[in-house]
């Protein structure tokens, strides 16, 4: 399998993954986030906060996967899902040593973002040069 096609593989994974996390975070978080975390959402404002960070995975997601479809994008759908990774990964630490260890879920989502920020890079590093 060539590095291309991993990335492709990679960044399709990575938006098929986000997929129902976007929709958990705001398709209904007050009626989901309950059941799934800690967490109750019982403002108008927390909602339009949920809905908006699904927007934001959503626009992810079409990133990458313009980047796994047309080659002249998946450089920056690269790095855009390791930035996106790396920061929710960097945010998750400074909560780790700011508020403690979350839950299960939350810290393997922490391990799952690191661990796919770390391939996106080493994915950048063994692309072609051909690769725009």
């Amino acid at each position: 399998m060539t590095s291309v096609s991993v990335a492709r593989l990679y960044l399709l994974a990575s938006a098929l993954g986000l997929v129902p996390i976007a929709l958990s975070y705001g398709l209904a978080p007050a009626e989901v986030l309950p059941r799934v975390l800690d967490l109750s959402v019982g403002s108008r404002d927390l909602t339009h906060i949920f809905r908006a960070i699904m927007g934001l995975y959503f626009a992810f997601v079409a990133m990458w996967l313009v980047g796994a479809w047309k080659p002249r994008w998946i450089r920056t759908a690269i790095l855009l899902e390791v930035l996106f990774m790396g920061g929710l990964a960097a945010g998750r630490a400074l909560s780790f040593l700011m508020d403690g260890v979350p839950s299960p879920m939350l810290t393997f989502y922490f391990a799952a973002e690191a661990v796919s920020a770390v391939i996106g890079l080493v994915l950048l590093r063994r692309l072609p040069a051909t690769v725009s």
